[in-house]
């Protein structure tokens, strides 16, 4: 029965209620930080982007943030909100500066939205505003105002301290990740020379621009020395590495949009058209970009983002009487870098010996790739592998972002799996046993394995992570000896083929619980041995303890617990000192004494509970 639709029906909600009950508008997925484009990680950028705004007007060249368990204080010191405005510019939908090009041109903030985001999906959230010798405090929770202080007499220098802890309610279960925040620190530096910022007093500093964070990025040696190209309005980095795939990090007026958009679509045409015309050769567009690894920054007058989160840009012009974006980067890239190797010859020229090596494994490969292709789409009419799900990431649901791929082995676990997962958003795909060890094999062998041929269809990431089926690929195996190893072989396939899968945060292990506590009254999932001492504790007298040794064990029932809204991810995570062809020829390389030495000494044997 349809449910009558009258005036009844028409509901006007405030501006709080609106961001607490459509939270993925103004923020994206909630998360519970274990993604590095988690709502709470969206929460410190907004109000970090209108600290880095004040700086590009020219004051305040330093910002503090500080994170204590899970409150966040984040401290500029730019001009301070005007103290009479101080509740409204962050309670007040549609007020603030941003809407005066005089006052903030080329800006981060457009919408006067994002603070106010923060405000409502806080329970606390505190304001201080200084301001020639003043300053003025607000205090707020779920976006309802306190308290407030009269204006009064200050000695703090100008600029503006937030204060805020991200609502449990919203967020359950949260933890932010130093990683993922160091990260996006890092690049607001390398993209506003001069910059200071300090992280709970570590300090990020760049004086090279995007030079350093290709440096900063880079895993193992690049082919050459860095291309940096400076202009107004336009920075780009480049250089050619070792890995397949393409590496790009873009940004707009210092945002960076990590799904790119018309500057980067701009960029990757550019560049082959350069390359095309600096040797006089059609090369394939494949050759020329395979290992790849490039950083472009555009300033951009009033930007036109596709979500409030600005992760991917969809302006088709500069600025109102500017040039289209397209032609603004062609023009750059094409002039510029044509320049360049003109004047580096040595830089041409390992360029044309790396797209000739590309050309010729791409010709190597073609047979074999055409003949797995055409395996790969009869498997996937029929693809016992995969069982897949409703919605994917490379769609235009709403939900697109909850898109997950279960990686799992053994008919045991992936049923367990399958029948207590999410048909909408989350798919399996199930392994037959331990797949093959790829490291210092080449890309033909993700052809000729009929497994890793079907993993490469499913995700759809044979040409980049534009198609990419599943935002979260998970890795989901026994938390045994056998279960370390699958995920240490899933992982070096993934890193020696697909290492933006990796770089650009999409893979993650699953973790299932260790122990079962319970009593008649109250069941307890811990996932280490303190959890489970807590457990005990909580639950008083000889409570039944079950250690579950391997997925299979746990039932669909229970299954349904551990991947639902409680899901505990562990990414895997890429570190600058972390060289990826060192640590795969160390961990799975040929046997050799210093590993031996290193299992030795980092031996763990687990005793069973008796």
């Amino acid at each position: 029965m349809t449910a009558k639709y009258s005036e009844d029906s028409i509901r006007t909600l405030d501006w709080k209620e609106h961001i607490r009950k459509r939270p993925g508008m103004y923020i994206g997925k909630l998360g519970d930080g274990s993604s590095h484009d988690d709502g709470i990680y969206i929460l410190i950028k907004e109000v970090i982007d209108n600290s880095i705004d004040e700086f590009a007007m020219g004051v305040g060249k330093s910002i503090h943030v500080d994170i204590t368990d899970r409150t966040v204080s984040i401290r500029d010191f730019g001009r301070g909100i005007p103290l009479g405005k101080v509740i409204d510019v962050t309670s007040k939908m549609n007020t603030g500066a941003k809407y005066d090009s005089a006052v903030f041109k080329k800006s981060v903030g457009l919408n006067g939205v994002g603070i106010k985001a923060v405000n409502a999906l806080s329970n606390i959230f505190v304001v201080e505003s200084y301001r020639e010798g003043e300053m003025k405090k607000a205090s707020f929770s779920r976006g309802e105002l306190v308290s407030e202080e009269e204006i009064q007499p200050s000695e703090e220098k100008n600029g503006v301290r937030i204060t805020f802890h991200p609502d449990q309610e919203m967020f359950s279960n949260y933890r932010f990740i130093s990683e993922y925040i160091e990260s996006m620190l890092k690049n607001y530096v390398y993209l506003n020379a001069g910059l200071s910022i300090y992280f709970n007093g570590k300090k990020f500093l760049s004086k090279n621009g995007l030079l350093d964070l290709l440096h900063e990025n880079m895993n193992g040696k690049c082919l050459y020395e860095v291309i940096h190209l400076k202009g107004d309005d336009i920075e780009l980095a480049m250089t050619h590495g070792h890995q397949y795939g393409e590496e790009y990090y873009s940004f707009v007026n210092g945002q960076h949009t990590t799904q790119g958009g018309t500057h980067l679509a701009a960029f990757r045409e550019a560049v082959v058209k350069a390359v095309r015309d600096f040797y006089k050769k059609d090369f394939d567009t494949s050759d020329i970009r395979t290992s790849i690894i490039a950083a472009i920054s555009i300033k951009v007058q009033e930007p036109v983002f596709e979500s409030q989160t600005k992760t991917k840009l969809g302006s088709k012009d500069i600025g109102p009487d500017g040039p289209s974006v397209r032609n603004f980067i062609m023009d750059f890239v094409t002039s510029n870098l044509d320049n360049y190797l003109h004047k580096n010859p040595e830089v041409a020229d390992s360029i044309y010996r790396k797209i000739l090596e590309s050309e010729k494994e791409r010709k190597a490969i073609s047979g074999i790739k055409k003949i797995a292709k055409e395996r790969a789409k009869k498997a996937n009419l029929h693809n016992k592998k995969l069982r897949d799900c409703r919605v994917h990431f490379n769609s235009t649901h709403e939900n697109k972002s909850e898109a997950s791929i279960f990686i799992t082995e053994g008919d045991s676990a992936s049923g367990s799996i399958t029948k207590s997962r999410s048909v909408n958003t989350q798919a399996v795909f199930s392994l037959k046993g331990k797949p093959l060890n790829t490291y210092g094999l080449t890309k033909k062998i993700v052809y000729e394995n009929e497994e890793f041929n079907l993993l490469q269809a499913a995700l759809n990431i044979e040409d980049g992570l534009e198609g990419l089926r599943y935002n979260n690929v998970i890795i989901a195996t026994d938390a045994d000896v056998d279960g370390m190893h699958i995920r240490l072989l899933l992982i070096t396939f993934f890193l020696q083929f697909f290492p933006d899968v990796v770089r650009s945060g999409h893979l993650y292990i699953l973790q299932t619980p260790l122990f079962r506590v319970r009593n008649k009254k109250t069941t307890k999932y811990c996932y280490s041995e303190e959890e489970k001492e807590r457990a005990i504790k909580l639950l008083g007298v000889n409570p039944e303890i079950t250690r579950f040794k391997g997925l299979g064990e746990i039932s669909p029932d229970e299954f349904k617990y551990f991947i639902g809204k409680d899901i505990r991810l562990e990414p895997v995570l890429m570190k600058k000192e972390e060289s990826v062809s060192d640590m795969l020829s160390f961990y799975m390389g040929k046997n050799t004494p210093d590993r031996q030495e290193f299992i030795i000494e980092n031996l763990h044997v687990e005793r069973d509970e008796i």
